[in-house]
């Protein structure tokens, strides 16, 4: 008799995107796309996350909610299973604010102080008047999004690393003092490329200089049409350097073998023009982005589906976390 084979349990993902603005694509490489890769396989948690957005949006409040559903709509046309998963909007799981606010009594200051994006930012944070209380226990509701789900994996670059340490060091102070069980979430290790902006600097609202992922055809020509290329290259017949190209970097996520070597052949030998290149990335961005574009279009025009969809995923997401809740509260003999 053979022996049965042991059933391997699918791991606890929680990861979320923050709502500032709508999704770009660098929204969508640097995490969606890697949502989208674990989505069949483990316990998936999504979130839309407006709370952590409010930390620097709060003058534009009456944004949120629109980005919201834009978001939302974005995942689901992109392929994101809400039957499978659990995708849910931030705000409308008050259990997050409630174990924010134990894990937030329990956290020294000094951590805080010590977290690179905060010391980072600091002085950007004063100049644009987000140097707030939320903004700097950011890491400590972080630390409550993946407890609330008992995540065991969160999808992160190599660049995340330690900032998600901090998270875990919350979660072992929980435990040594409640004697609590919380998992300690490990970093799962993603592909997450460098997405320039249009311009080469840091795909950013703040420089207007974005790619939004689901563009018009007639924006997205534009856009790509304004993005920086090889600055040495001044005439046609310049030969360039795809390396030192903005277009290229693009290239390299929406185009296919045999067009990456027609670039890198055509622009090293003046072969190709910057226009023809232009030309072809716009063609591949608009092959894989018409139907994610029309579905989203669909949910948006439909405003009780959508509603549907998300109440059912809030829904979903508040069942579990009133459950490790109330158990969290039992460990601290609330």
């Amino acid at each position: 008799m053979s022996e049965a084979i042991p059933q391997v349990k699918p791991m606890k993902i929680m990861s979320g995107c923050r709502t500032t603005s709508q999704l770009h694509v660098g929204n969508f490489w640097g995490a969606v796309n890697n949502w989208l890769k674990l989505q069949n396989d483990n316990e998936c948690y999504f979130g839309v996350m407006d709370l952590h957005g409010l930390t620097t949006a709060y003058k534009s409040s009456h944004e949120i909610k629109n980005f919201n559903r834009d978001i939302f709509a974005d995942l689901v046309a992109w392929g994101i299973d809400t039957d499978k998963n659990t995708v849910f909007i931030q705000s409308l799981v008050p259990e997050h604010i409630e174990l924010f606010m134990h894990f937030a009594n329990l956290t020294p200051m000094g951590w805080l102080e010590r977290v690179p994006t905060w010391k980072d930012a600091e002085e950007e944070a004063k100049a644009s008047d987000t140097h707030n209380l939320g903004r700097f226990m950011y890491p400590v509701l972080q630390a409550a999004d993946i407890a609330l789900y008992n995540g065991q994996k969160v999808p992160v670059g190599a660049d995340q690393v330690a900032h998600l340490e901090l998270t875990r060091e919350i979660i072992r102070r929980f435990n040594f003092l409640y004697k609590g069980k919380l998992p300690e979430p490990q970093a799962l290790l993603t592909e997450t490329p460098l997405v320039p902006g249009l311009d080469g600097r840091k795909m950013s609202k703040s420089y207007n200089n974005g790619l939004l992922l689901t563009e018009d055809e007639k924006t997205l020509k534009k856009k790509v049409n304004s993005m920086l290329t090889d600055t040495k290259r001044l005439r046609r017949e310049d030969v360039g350097n795809p390396a030192d190209c903005t277009v290229f970097t693009f290239h390299k996520l929406y185009s296919t073998d045999q067009d990456l070597k027609w670039v890198v052949d055509g622009c090293t030998t003046a072969g190709i023009g910057c226009g023809d290149c232009k030309a072809k990335l716009c063609a591949n961005i608009e092959e894989k982005t018409k139907i994610p574009r029309e579905k989203k279009k669909e949910l948006l025009n439909n405003p009780k589906a959508l509603d549907s969809i998300i109440d059912q995923g809030t829904e979903k997401a508040r069942l579990v976390a009133r459950k490790n809740l109330n158990q969290i509260k039992d460990w601290m003999k609330l």
